[in-house]
């Protein structure tokens, strides 16, 4: 057995955009767990777009990563060694191990996998981001078939859950992704019944133009995952007591939001008017409901009635560069970093 882990440390906080010095690889001798501890293996290691809010020293819904903490991430893995009844060596489990090798966590924030699905779909279509596009959707969208939703980042692991939970319950579904593979994956793998390329749009009011002929009857939910161009795209285009539950702002997350502070009368105008219901969403709140998720998901999973995409990049050390990209839309897929 390995006498040392490995683990990336938040060795700065970054200015806009992360950049590769903003972390650090370090080493450590493997630790034992305690009474009521587990001691765990990482084999693969989830990459999300909030983990660059816990970068920032800021109030938020969670506390923020430490200068020279590990940086934080759910993963799967083997336990090696367990001193919790219930849990036993060699079990395959998943938790907040961090980005590292090996992590010793207590054994209640643990969750056995029960190996009838890739243990990646875990951090995936049957982890946080699946779950956060079906509780979202049942909590805050209020769905009827024959409404229009729309939704960016359509190939990702909450767009694409998003789209397909709608589309399943009878609405017409709107995909924005980026480049001609990507919408290509929307429409084809996911359903999509329309889909539109952000990038072949310089600004919001030609993507506004190629939405309001993808959805003349205008759109009932936008689920934001995005903002930027996109959220000044769609807003004019909602339809009265429209809804928009809040998941991400991606575009924002480097700091460019401060570009879009001028337009914010214009948006809480139109949320006057149209009577809009904003709900901000974070998945934390509706841990109690995951079981019914998977009740109702893991069926539809392995029966390929629904779909998934993983991008799997290989070695720890592989981490930083890969989250830089995903915030730059260069993954294709739930991201993921297979660890050993």
């Amino acid at each position: 057995m390995a006498t040392q882990m490995r683990q990336i440390t938040l060795a700065r906080r970054p200015s806009g955009m992360p950049v590769p010095e903003d972390f650090a690889l370090i080493s450590s001798a493997l630790p034992e767990p305690a009474e009521g501890q587990v001691l765990v293996e990482v084999r693969h290691l989830s990459l999300d777009p909030y983990m660059r809010g816990r970068m920032d020293d800021a109030q938020s819904y969670a506390a923020s990563v430490d200068l020279g903490a590990v940086m934080t991430g759910q993963g799967t893995g083997r336990v090696l060694a367990s001193r919790v009844e219930g849990i036993c060596e060699g079990d395959l489990v998943t938790g907040m191990t961090g980005w590292a090798s090996h992590a010793v966590l207590p054994g209640a924030e643990l969750r056995k996998l029960d190996g009838q699905a890739p243990e990646t779909t875990a951090l995936g279509v049957l982890g946080m981001p699946g779950f956060t596009a079906w509780v979202g959707l049942q909590e805050f969208a209020s769905m009827t078939a024959g409404e229009t939703l729309v939704v960016a980042a359509a190939t990702g692991p909450v767009g694409s859950m998003v789209g397909q939970v709608a589309r399943a319950t009878g609405l017409r579904t709107i995909g924005i992704a980026g480049g001609a593979e990507k919408c290509a994956l929307a429409r084809d793998r996911f359903g999509f019944d329309a889909v539109i390329d952000h990038r072949a749009h310089e600004d919001a009011r030609s993507l506004r133009a190629a939405l309001a002929e993808a959805a003349p009857g205008g759109v009932d939910i936008y689920w934001e995952n995005v903002a930027g161009k996109v959220l000044e795209a769609v807003v004019p285009l909602m339809n009265v007591h429209g809804r928009i539950p809040v998941c991400g702002m991606i575009a924002w997350y480097g700091g460019a939001a401060k570009q879009g502070a001028d337009r914010l009368p214009w948006l809480w105008r139109s949320v006057l008017v149209k009577r809009l219901r904003v709900s901000g969403m974070i998945v934390f709140d509706h841990w109690a409901r995951f079981d019914e998720f998977l009740a109702d998901i893991s069926p539809k999973v392995a029966a390929g009635d629904v779909a998934y995409l993983e991008d799997i990049v290989d070695g720890l050390e592989a981490a930083p560069e890969a989250f830089i990209g995903l915030l730059q839309g260069k993954n294709t897929g739930k991201l993921i970093v297979r660890v050993a």
